[in-house]
């Protein structure tokens, strides 16, 4: 099953490898398939120094936590994701969270599930009957069931 991780499900699972995020990361082979957005590459340098400073890792347990987690990722470019499929992720978005589209728009191409930490997002989905969305208990609950 390919699961689209978004930005607060990769900063959690850096944060602490050894958590439930990182559990699910680092043990569901066979189960999940896990992907995300090339601009997410992006997003994890910029707030380097905020993850560095909230972690109390140092440089190099940061970088290993970012390598394991990166080896578990299939990272799409964003470029591959046809027009039309943007488009309806960012009405799907826009009253939500606009910059939430890439994770929308992933998840509609791939035709996967999205799993998100983001509670706003989650139930702006969920209300707009979007079906592909999984919080982190949901996708326990699969991985559990199809184990």
């Amino acid at each position: 099953m390919k699961i689209v991780v978004d930005t607060n499900i990769i900063f959690s699972g850096l944060l602490n490898t050894d958590g439930t995020i990182g559990d699910m990361l680092f043990n569901s082979d066979g189960v999940f398939e896990f992907y995300s957005c090339d601009y997410m590459r992006y997003e994890i340098e910029k707030h380097w120094n905020k993850l560095k400073r909230v972690s109390k890792l140092s440089d190099e347990e940061l970088e290993e936590s970012r390598f394991k987690i990166f080896a578990k990722i299939n990272f799409i470019n964003e470029a591959l994701i046809p027009e039309k499929t943007w488009l309806a992720a960012e009405r799907i978005a826009v009253d939500i969270d606009i910059d939430d589209s890439d994770f929308i728009a992933l998840t509609r191409h791939l035709k996967g599930f999205l799993w998100t930490g983001d509670k706003e997002l989650y139930d702006g989905l969920k209300q707009k009957k979007f079906k592909r969305i999984y919080n982190t208990r949901e996708l326990i609950d699969l991985r559990i069931a199809r184990s």
